[in-house]
């Protein structure tokens, strides 16, 4: 096996955020309909939204240490405001999960190549 690195695409990380923003907002109108119960799920889902969002408005997806730089900025941030979820505490949990994960994702520039729904 080769040890090269692959490089970064811009465009497939672009695909990707819409693609999890799409699949967030199913996720979230499938809790939905679950109700009570499902809170939790919804929280996630609006939060995996958030994220995509807030990555995707930043327009910062052309170049590797640019999308880093932006995914630092905004797990040092204090709050994520969002309208609509159940516990606070919970989305905001989540938001910062979802951010670690793209940190990792971002670092080892994997992972974003699989753009089917249910990863």
């Amino acid at each position: 096996m080769s040890d090269v690195s692959k490089a970064w695409d811009g465009g497939l990380v672009r695909t990707w955020l819409e693609r999890r923003v799409a699949a967030a907002k199913l996720d979230q109108a499938a809790a939905d309909r679950r109700g009570y119960a499902a809170q939790d799920d919804y929280d996630k889902a609006a939060a995996e939204e958030w994220v995509c969002r807030a990555l995707q408005a930043a327009d910062c997806a052309n170049e590797q240490a640019g999308f880093a730089r932006r995914l630092k900025d905004l797990i040092g941030q204090e709050d994520y405001p969002a309208t609509g979820i159940y516990d606070d505490m919970k989305f905001e949990r989540h938001v910062r999960g979802q951010l670690r994960k793209l940190a990792r994702m971002t670092k080892a520039n994997e992972g974003f190549e699989k753009i089917l729904r249910y990863q």
